[in-house]
């Protein structure tokens, strides 16, 4: 019998990581197989039931690596991990602007006791920050090679480590020289990326929470004798019967044996209109009951139920995301070594040369900081932020630092219409009286409603400038609508039939029917509008290259009549699974797909996606799933991010060849022992500064 399980790990810093538990846990006797989710920090195992967890986590000690099984409602370690690193950030940072002032005085000239007197202050802030800020780098590295394996937070630490003793030695010789700065800079820089990483796993893992919140924690339970008791949401077994009162959140999936209501599937389906229910039908964990109590017979609960497979769907998604997070620790990997051997082969080639123990450690410690990947680590980051600061002015906001990278080459959109192309809330457009008088008593009949069309009447009336009207003996039935007594007559607002007694009407849009006794019948009907560019905006989006599509929950013929209005193709009763498996289809034809969605529903796709993006009224969850958020009722930001992520891609290209050719240039000098390191540091700073300078051209790339 096999058996499966998670667990939360420590220690897991890049690739060489990955490949070191995958393998180790593999190899072991009973272990089927072992994933690694490295945004969470999860890895989950496929074993023999024999073995037990206790076993598995002592398997992973023994490869350096401290496991704990995971809990679904335990902390998240990312969130604890962002704090304890935006902290070692600011002491860095503080530390960083006061050894650079001190630097910048040594560097115009101080000379005998005052340079002296500034390397020992420089000394006493650098040391206890460096000690501090960098326990991230060193506890890891030592961690690793207390195990016998390298990682790439061990270069780092050798060289942040070799450059403060040599300023130690330095200053306490009287030295010319010392390089606080630069070993302080490192540290500043390597942990700023460090935790924008941690924030964005944190922010992954907050995305599948708040969509599990949508399921209520308890249910009340139909006892065999009648009685009821709550019991918690995940101890429901099937079979068991579930009451659900009007206005409250379905806990379980479930078939419908008693009741007829109207259920929000808005969660699931994207659908934004109510859908009535009846015995018989099915009902899903998550969505609410709108209007009257249902007693169901649950199918599923806990992690068996539909939205707990989209949060699944999620979690998958998200790991493959991580591959980017893979491809630039195995060039730091590469990079970080390959410097350190550079600065070492310098030593030994000077020192064997008889340059001397003092000249050679100085040739190293210059091919150190002239090689410190400052420029080279600021070409992406520095553009992606002027960019980001230039789509905030237009209306977007960046939640991820490499979705530009990714918007510029996306070459297919996909876009979702409820709350996307459209507002996202229902609009009445025709059908209702223009009679003040009984206009004012529909008004008082949608105003004793909480049903989403009677808030949309009611809200439509009030705004032209209505009161309600002295209506008597209101009544709402549940799943049909509200009835009242006005002037004398028996006036009705609610379903077709209902309302007009037995009488049905046709219609292909949303709608409902105000009926007065012994009068007129008002079809009222609903459509959920276009944003007011939405045309225009897919019309740029097309001449970009994306080849919009539209893929909807909603009916054949409200998809219809959207996709024509858009000119584009589109796809109707697409499930949150079959968005996904569409996404996942087209990536594998070689499509790189811009999903644009807003609602829960949605947050699978929005995480399989090449890139995401999403309104400011969507949900939580697609807020946290979406690379980019876009404010406002406009689309039209969607095809301005496309256009300045591609310029700034373009200037990212540009900023790596001025990196790289600066270390062609600079490396070969300061091995030759000509570059001193001062001339060193200055090399460094001035590289990147101009490559800031070209990134600064992005203030205008939103447009």
């Amino acid at each position: 019998m096999s058996a499966r399980s998670e667990f939360a790990v420590e220690g897991l810093r890049c690739a060489s990581c990955i490949a070191k538990l995958e393998t180790g846990l593999a190899g072991t006797a009973g272990v089927a197989s072992a994933r690694v989710n490295f945004t969470t920090r999860r890895v989950t195992v496929e074993h023999d039931a024999r073995i037990g967890d206790a076993d598995l986590c002592a398997t992973m000690r023994g490869l350096g690596f401290e496991a704990h099984p995971f809990a679904l409602d335990a902390p998240s370690a990312a969130k604890g991990e962002s704090k304890a690193l935006m902290l070692a950030l600011a002491v860095a940072g503080f530390a960083a602007m006061n050894v650079m002032l001190l630097s910048v005085s040594v560097w115009s000239g101080a000379e005998g006791a005052t340079r002296e007197l500034f390397h020992w202050l420089s000394a006493l802030i650098a040391i206890p920050a460096i000690a501090y800020s960098g326990r991230t780098f060193f506890q890891s590295a030592w961690g690793a090679l207390r195990q016998g394996r390298t990682n790439m937070d061990v270069p780092i630490s050798i060289g942040v480590v070799l450059t403060t003793l040599m300023s130690l030695y330095e200053t306490a010789t009287g030295g010319a020289h010392a390089y606080f700065d630069g070993a302080i800079m490192l540290i500043f820089f390597l942990l700023a990326g460090r935790f924008l990483d941690s924030v964005m796993r944190a922010r992954a893992q907050d995305g599948v929470a708040a969509l599990l919140r949508h399921v209520p924690d308890s249910v009340t339970v139909v006892m065999p004798d009648g009685s009821t008791r709550p019991v918690a949401a995940a101890e429901v077994e099937p079979g068991m019967r579930i009451l659900v009162a009007a206005g409250e959140r379905i806990g379980v999936d479930g078939l419908i044996e008693q009741g007829a209501s109207d259920v929000d599937r808005s969660l699931v389906t994207g659908e934004s209109a109510p859908e009535a229910v009846a015995a018989g039908g099915n009902v899903l964990a998550g969505t609410v009951n709108l209007t009257a109590p249902l007693t169901v017979r649950a199918t599923a609960a806990g992690p068996d139920t539909v939205i707990a497979d989209i949060a699944r769907l999620m979690e998958t998604a998200g790991q493959s995301k991580s591959r980017y997070v893979r491809i630039a620790d195995r060039a730091s990997r590469l990079y970080a070594p390959a410097v350190h051997s550079l600065a070492a082969l310098s030593f030994l080639g000077w020192y064997v040369a008889g340059a001397g123990l003092h000249q050679s450690v100085m040739i190293a410690v210059a091919v150190l900081i002239i090689t410190c990947p400052c420029a080279l680590g600021l070409a992406v980051p520095i553009s992606q932020v002027v960019a980001a600061g230039a789509l905030m002015r237009a209306g977007v906001l960046i939640k991820d630092g490499s979705a530009l990278e990714r918007l510029a080459e996306a070459d297919k959109a996909l876009l979702d219409k409820t709350g996307t192309v459209t507002l996202g809330s229902l609009t009445s457009v025709s059908g209702l009286p223009d009679d003040p008088g009984l206009a004012s008593a529909l008004l008082a009949l949608a105003g004793a409603s909480r049903h989403p069309l009677s808030v949309a009447i009611a809200r439509r009336l009030q705004s032209d400038g209505l009161t309600a009207a002295a209506v008597f003996d209101l009544a709402e039935f549940p799943g049909l609508g509200v009835e009242g007594r006005w002037a004398g007559r028996e006036i009705r607002l609610g379903r077709d039939d209902w309302a007009r007694q037995g009488e049905s009407a046709a219609g292909d849009r949303v709608g409902c029917t105000f009926a007065v006794e012994a009068g007129p019948d008002f079809r009222i009907s609903f459509v959920d509008g276009l944003r007011p560019d939405a045309p225009a905006a897919v019309a740029r989006l097309r001449e970009q290259g994306l080849d919009p599509m539209l893929v909807s929950g909603d009916s054949y013929e409200v998809v219809r009549q959207v996709s024509r209005a858009l000119g584009i193709f589109g796809a109707a009763r697409v499930s949150p699974a079959g968005k996904h498996a569409t996404i996942e289809r087209l990536q594998a034809a070689g499509h790189r797909v811009l999903m644009l969605g807003d609602g829960l529903n949605d947050g699978p796709a929005l995480k399989a996606a090449y890139v995401s993006m999403a309104p400011a009224t969507a949900s939580d969850v697609g807020q946290l799933a979406a690379d980019l958020v876009f404010f406002g009722d406009k689309l039209a930001p969607v095809p301005v991010a496309v256009s300045a992520a591609r310029r700034t891609m373009a200037v990212v290209r540009q900023n790596f060849v001025i990196a790289i050719g600066y270390n062609v240039f600079a490396v070969p000098l300061a091995i030759a022992g000509l570059v001193t390191p001062l001339i060193a540091a200055l090399a460094m700073s001035g590289s990147s500064l101009i490559v800031v300078a070209n990134a600064l051209r992005l203030r205008r790339a939103a447009r």
